[in-house]
């Protein structure tokens, strides 16, 4: 039995909800069990200055964690003067996973920021923060088709991210921070509403993951993913 009381190929309870801040042009609260991530995209007229001139536009994340997100308060990393890597590495695997379901020309020479806070961390805090941004991702777009200013969405296929992992020998999903601290492989997916595999972690904490177990593995997140695609899209209204 898992600490929680879920079935090995059980989501925690999770949900998205919109228009969680009002002046951005698309949010999202999204929650997964106890960890729960604001997330906020923000358009600007303008693409980084390597980008001028080309013809498309650019989607990027920031993220970071509540000095109280967890049982003990964490030092801000504006108070230290740098992130750690930690925080530049999730922040670019948002990045990559928005990317991956955006046509940036069709975006037009815009950059789309979505800015990833969690407000409560116990694990997953990266799979929720991709799942909250796509949400407030697809509201911004909506609201740039609404004004006039694109032809048509951009965003052309759902992404999501989970994570799985083997904990005391199994494959279960969706791990909370108690399963996450003592797994002996950890793995997030990141996969797409068309089937696609936009990217895959997966580290061995204790011994080499079998071949067989990462297909279970690759399996529980398309049973997972293929809720979150649902409620996702749902929430949309």
């Amino acid at each position: 039995m898992r600490p929680s009381g879920r079935e090995n190929d059980q989501l925690r309870q999770f949900s998205f909800e919109t228009g969680a801040m009002p002046y951005a042009e698309g949010s999202c609260l999204v929650r997964f069990g106890n960890t729960h991530v604001l997330c906020a995209a923000s358009v600007s007229e303008r693409v980084p200055p390597w980008l001028r001139g080309q013809g498309q536009g650019w989607v990027t994340a920031e993220y970071g964690m509540l000095p109280r997100a967890t049982p003990s308060r964490m030092r801000r990393e504006a108070a230290a003067g740098k992130q750690s890597g930690r925080t530049q590495e999730i922040q670019r695997l948002i990045g990559r996973a928005l990317r991956a379901v955006t046509d940036l020309e069709a975006l037009g020479e815009r950059q789309i920021v979505l800015d990833c806070d969690v407000i409560q961390a116990d694990g997953g805090t990266r799979t929720a923060s991709i799942c909250g941004a796509w949400v407030a991702l697809k509201l911004a777009c909506a609201s740039l088709v609404d004004a006039g200013a694109l032809a048509h969405d951009p965003v052309f296929d759902v992404a999501a991210a989970i994570s799985c992992g083997m904990v005391d020998d199994a494959a279960v999903l969706d791990l909370d921070y108690e399963e996450d601290s003592r797994a002996q492989t950890d793995a997030n997916f990141v996969l797409s509403g068309s089937g696609g595999i936009i990217e895959v972690q997966a580290t061995a904490e204790d011994r080499p993951l079998a071949f067989d177990n990462f297909a279970t593995l690759m399996a529980l997140a398309q049973k997972g993913c293929a809720r979150i695609f649902a409620a996702q899209t749902a929430a949309l209204g």
